[in-house]
This record gives structure tokens, C-alpha cells and sequence, in this order.
């Protein structure tokens, strides 16, 4: 067992004194009559030692003992499966003392252990005394628990005698922790004295059954019992470099702001989730969650307060299931053994409460969510991933602080089929744009790209004197020439390497699937533009190995912005070349990849200061001027 300070940095229930003068008088009630027996303790330990002084050998083994000791509380063995995190294997010495030399010994024991710590640790004095005065009651207890014992007990007396003196300092330690930690938290002791024995209960077995097997070798002889302490020294050594080990690995995982499990984490948890499920026929469910806004937050409040509310929003989401933060302001929860309508009501619940509960900016959030159960909704990670994305965006566009789950009658295919009904040609045109947040949302790692595309292609378009109609088409399919990309799993968009033959197949197909989407809403030529947009001026690029002027126009002013805005943003298998660098990249390939007038526009635009600021993407979207942002 460990005292109260110890308790405090070792487990959960342990208490880290920091005391004022005004706590410390708090404490007194329990303080005082702690260190006088403490105090009457010790003293009568070393008034009994000079008056029957150790042998030579009994001198030997007590600083054996001492010695193990002080190095086993210096070195506690971390065990994750407890509730304290690690196990101090002092008692086992102290308890061995106790047993073997008498309660005298106990004491020293105990006291020089714990004092010697806390001077090495540079402790205030009263945690000094009050911590060391515990160990002595607590080696007291047990010593005198053992004393009717004879040195040589038969198998079960023996048992019955290292049984009643692990009982004895655990009834005597634990109960001090608990009250010190009682009065200075001011809670109820029985309540904390409670939890305290139910945490410890696997310590104080693991004690005794180490303490077993030292006094039964150490009675054979002691140096079977040095022998002992050669395995136990080599086992906490070996458990302190295994937990930190595993400790890195572990944090390789984690989200470092929140202490969520990050994306690589998610999606191991997923396919281990997935992986059981297929073996049991139970469902799995994830829910994907948007915070609405965030750039509100961080713009006004600052960034340290942003993260701050992230880390409360975190702290919510963990108690509804396993919950990851997959990058900025997205986060997800993995449900196993929930259906779809279980999903749906826990995502409804946290979107509810975290829509009504104040966070650090003194104001509310709120969150879009999107839910896909498997197996209705596919077996696959990443389809399972890429459904709840849909449905995730379609809570979005309709106007977040919703939960949508996904349904295959209804993907965005079946949205925009609806929205096409519409006579309006101005609504059908905004609600076009307003896929173009879902594909940005969606490719965290490139921020706002379809949106910088669009503005550049616009600003392109209008330098080569375009008809205004024709320009404004131009910056609305340049906002969503990778709307396709919402049907290309995250793993594909996410990948840091190079892809395969396979998946650069299916990446490639985002121009189709675009165009397959935005055709119901007629508002050509957008989805022709988006459907050629990677066309080559030289009849090499896709899907249609198009080449020259039998590109569109519109398709080519896109190549060229997409271009370059990809060159000059950081990319997870690439950092961001700088604007001097891209331009020379535009200008070498102009003839062959681009339409030599079209980076002949783009220059010309790149070369006027004030657009230069305008449409360098790195330079953040604070640089865009107030219409644009908008």
C-alpha cells in the first residue's frame, strides 16, 4: 500500500498536496494524532532496538529488506489493468520485516522507506512526517498482527500469519489515505474510504501473495530470499520499459489535444469492430459529427480557446462510445452492437445535449452527424466510412444541427433529382454550390481548394474577356470539379504514398461520377466542364483523352487553376511549392499539359499584386478579400 501523496500520483484516487496554510489547518483533526503515534511509533521501534540490539545478521537482513524496499517504492510496476496504474511492492518488505524480525523492525522499516523518498523528492515537511508516520502505523499494524506467529509455521498457520498481517497494514494504510483525502477534497469518507478499498482490493492480493513467498524462502534461507528479489527487480524493470513502450504506441494513436484516438486509431478500431461483428452477426455503427462553425470560434475568440472547446466537446463525446477526432472540428464514434436507430438516437442525444451545454467561449455549438450501421449499409471500412460522410453532408446542407442516417434511396444522386424538379434555375444554381462545401468539408488536408479553384477560374475566365454569365458558370464548376470525390472512399484521398493501379482507377472516376450527379439539375455546361477537367492540352489526360480546343473551354480554365493551387498548397504526400516555382511549373508545361492562353491569363493575373495575395492559397483564406471568403 502506499500513503496518501503517493496515492495521489500513482492512482486515481491519489492525493497531490499542495497545501496552503489554511488547508493545512483543515487537516489538522487528522494530521496531529497521526504524527504523534507516528512520532510515539518510531521512537519506541529504536528505543526496543537499542535495548535488544540486532545481531549482525538479523542488522544484514533488516537492510536487505530496507533496502528492497525503498527501491520497490521508487519503482512501483505499472499494471494498466489496475485501477491504480501500478503496484508499489514496498509493503511486501515492510510486511516481511514485520514477520520476520518483529514489529521493531516493521517500523524502521516502514518510516525510513517512505522518509528517505520524500527527501530524495525534496517533499514539503508535512507530507514528510505525516507520509512516513504512516508507513511506520501501517508496519506497526502488521508486525504486531504477526507477533503470536512462530519463526517456523507449518504450510497453512503460515499462510493464515502473512493473510492477517496484509489485512492488518491494509486496514490501517488504506483508511489513513482515505480520510487525508476526505478532508482535503471535502467529501464524504465513507464514500472515498469506499472507493479506495475497491481499487485497491487486487494490490493488497498481489502483495500478499509476493509477501507469501518471501517469508516461506527467506525462513529456508535468506539467501534463497535474495534470490527471490534478483526476478521481482528484473519483472518491475522490465514491466516499466514494456509500459512505456507500450505507452508511445499508445500515443502514436491519440489526438494529442483531445486525448481521443486519432484517425489511423479509428480506423484500426473500425476494422477491429467490423472484424468481430462478421464473427458474431451484431451490427456496428459509426457516427461522424461536424462541428457547425468553427472558424467562428477560433476568428473571435482566438485559437486557445478553440481548442479548449474542442477538448469539452471531446470529453462529452468519449462517454457515448469510442470516440476518435479525425482531424480539425471532426470527430467520430464508433457503436458496436448498435443498430441503426440506437446510433441514430445516441448521435440525436449528443447533438442535443452538446447543442445545449455551455462551452469555454461562454456560447453553444452545435453539430451536423451523419450515421451508417453495417451490414445494411455495406461490410467494408471504407464504404462504411464513405456512406456516413454522406450522410453527414447532407445534414449540412440542409441545414445543420441535425443527425441524417444514410439511406441508399436517398444519396446525393437522389437529393440533387429532387432539387432538379425545381423551375427556378437560380435555385437549382445554389444548390449546386452548395455541394462544393461537402467535397471541401470532406478533404480536410486541402481546406478550402474547390472554393480557391473557383475564384482563380473566375478570375481567368473574366482576364480572357469571357461573357459575365460564362465567368460566374466557370467559378461554379471550379467550386465543384471534385464533387465526384464524395463517392472515392477517405482512405484513397487520404493516402500518404502512392496509389495503386486500382485505386488511382478509382480516384479517376470522380470527373464521371460528377457529372453523373450534377446532370438532373441542368445546369450545363457545369457538369460538362467537371465531367473534362482533367483533359491534357496534348490529348493525354482523362476520361476522354480529349486534346486542343476539342477540350471546353471551361474545363480548361479548371485544369489550369486546379493546378495550380494544388502545387502551391501542402498535400499529405507533398509540401506546397512556392508561387515563384508553381508559375515556372505553368510556364514549362504550357503547350503540352495546359492551354498556352489560359496560363498566359493566369500569369497575367498572378503578376498584379493585389491578386497575387488573392490567389496564392498558402497565404490562408483570411487573405481572400471579404466577398470571396464569403
Amino acid at each position: 500500500m502506499e500513503s496518501p501523496p503517493e496515492a495521489g500520483h500513482r492512482a486515481g484516487s491519489r492525493l497531490a498536496w499542495g497545501l496552503d496554510a489554511r488547508e493545512t489547518l483543515s487537516l489538522l483533526p487528522l494530521l496531529l494524532p497521526v504524527l504523534a503515534a507516528g512520532a510515539v511509533t518510531v521512537v519506541a521501534a529504536i528505543w526496543r532496538s537499542f535495548e535488544a540490539p540486532f545481531s549482525i545478521s538479523v542488522l544484514a537482513g533488516v537492510g536487505f529488506l530496507l533496502a528492497a524496499a525503498m527501491f520497490a517504492e521508487a519503482y512501483p510496476v505499472p499494471v494498466d489493468r489496475l485501477p491504480s496504474g501500478s503496484v508499489a511492492l514496498a509493503a511486501v518488505f515492510i510486511l516481511g520485516a514485520g514477520i520476520l524480525y518483529g514489529w521493531e523492525a516493521a517500523v524502521i522499516v516502514g518510516f525510513v522507506t517512505r522518509a528517505g523518498l520524500e527527501l530524495a523528492e525534496r517533499r514539503a515537511l508535512v507530507k514528510l512526517t505525516y507520509n512516513s508516520s504512516v508507513y511506520a502505523l501501517s508496519g506497526l499494524a502488521a508486525g504486531l498482527a504477526t507477533s503470536p506467529f512462530a519463526l517456523h509455521e507449518p504450510p497453512g498457520r503460515r499462510f493464515l500469519e502473512v493473510l492477517v498481517g496484509a489485512a492488518a497494514f491494509y486496514l490501517v494504510n488504506v483508511p489513513l489515505i482515505a480520510g487525508i483525502i476526505a478532508l482535503s477534497a471535502k467529501q464524504s469518507f465513507r464514500v472515498v474510504l469506499g472507493a479506495s478499498m475497491a481499487g485497491t482490493a487486487v494490490t493488497f492480493a498481489i502483495m500478499a501473495s509476493v509477501s507469501l513467498a518471501l517469508v516461506v524462502l527467506w525462513t529456508e534461507s535468506p539467501f534463497y530470499a535474495i534470490a527471490l528479489a534478483g526476478p521481482l527487480i528484473a519483472v518491475a524493470l522490465h514491466q516499466r520499459s514494456t509500459h512505456e513502450a507500450l505507452r508511445a504506441m499508445r500515443l502514436a494513436q491519440t489526438d494529442p489535444l483531445t486525448g481521443l484516438g486519432n484517425h489511423r486509431h479509428f480506423q484500426d478500431q473500425l476494422q477491429t469492430r467490423l472484424d468481430h461483428a462478421a464473427e458474431t452477426q451484431l451490427p456496428v455503427s459509426v457516427c461522424l459529427f461536424d462541428l457547425d462553425n468553427f472558424k467562428q470560434i477560433n476568428d473571435r475568440y482566438g485559437h486557445p480557446t478553440g481548442d479548449r472547446v474542442l477538448a469539452q466537446i471531446a470529453a462529452r463525446l468519449r462517454e457515448a462510445g469510442e470516440a476518435f477526432r479525425l482531424g480539425g472540428d471532426e470527430f467520430a464514434i464508433v457503436l458496436p452492437g448498435h443498430g441503426e436507430e440506437a446510433a441514430r438516437k445516441v448521435a440525436d442525444k449528443l447533438v442535443r445535449d452538446l447543442g445545449a451545454e455551455e462551452t469555454e467561449h461562454l456560447g453553444t455549438v452545435s453539430f451536423s452527424a451523419g450515421v451508417a450501421t453495417s451490414p445494411q449499409h455495406g461490410r467494408e471500412r471504407a464504404e462504411l466510412v464513405r456512406v456516413a460522410d454522406i450522410a453527414l453532408y447532407w445534414a449540412k446542407g440542409e441545414g445543420k444541427n441535425r443527425v441524417r442516417v444514410y439511406r441508399p434511396d436517398m444519396p446525393a444522386l437522389s437529393q440533387l433529382q429532387r432539387l432538379a424538379s425545381d423551375p427556378d434555375r437560380s435555385a437549382r444554381l445554389q444548390a449546386a454550390a452548395a455541394l462544393a462545401g461537402a467535397v471541401d468539408a470532406r478533404d480536410a488536408y486541402v481546406g478550402s481548394h474547390s472554393h480557391r479553384v473557383g475564384e482563380i477560374a473566375a478570375a481567368v475566365a473574366r482576364r480572357m474577356q469571357l461573357p459575365d454569365e460564362e465567368v460566374e458558370l466557370i467559378r461554379l464548376a471550379g467550386k465543384l470539379h471534385d464533387v465526384g470525390k464524395l463517392a472515392v472512399p477517405e482512405e484513397i484521398l487520404r493516402k500518404r504514398g502512392p496509389l495503386t493501379p486500382r485505386e488511382r482507377e478509382v480516384l479517376e472516376r470522380h470527373p464521371q461520377i460528377g457529372q453523373t450527379m450534377l446532370d438532373p439539375l441542368g445546369v450545363e455546361p457545369v457538369g460538362t466542364w467537371v465531367l473534362h477537367h482533367h483533359e491534357r492540352w496534348d490529348g493525354d489526360g482523362y476520361p476522354g483523352n480529349l486534346a486542343g480546343e476539342r477540350i471546353p473551354i471551361g474545363s480548361r480554365i479548371i485544369f489550369a487553376a486546379d493546378s495550380f493551387d494544388a502545387m502551391t498548397s501542402d498535400r499529405t504526400y507533398r509540401p506546397a511549392l512556392t508561387p515563384d516555382e508553381a508559375t515556372a511549373e505553368l510556364r514549362r508545361c504550357a503547350g503540352s499539359q495546359f492551354d498556352p492562353n489560359v496560363v498566359a491569363a493566369l500569369l497575367a493575373e498572378l503578376e498584379t499584386p493585389d491578386r497575387r495575395l488573392e490567389l496564392v492559397p498558402h497565404l490562408g483564406d483570411d487573405a481572400l478579400p471579404l466577398a470571396l471568403a464569403e
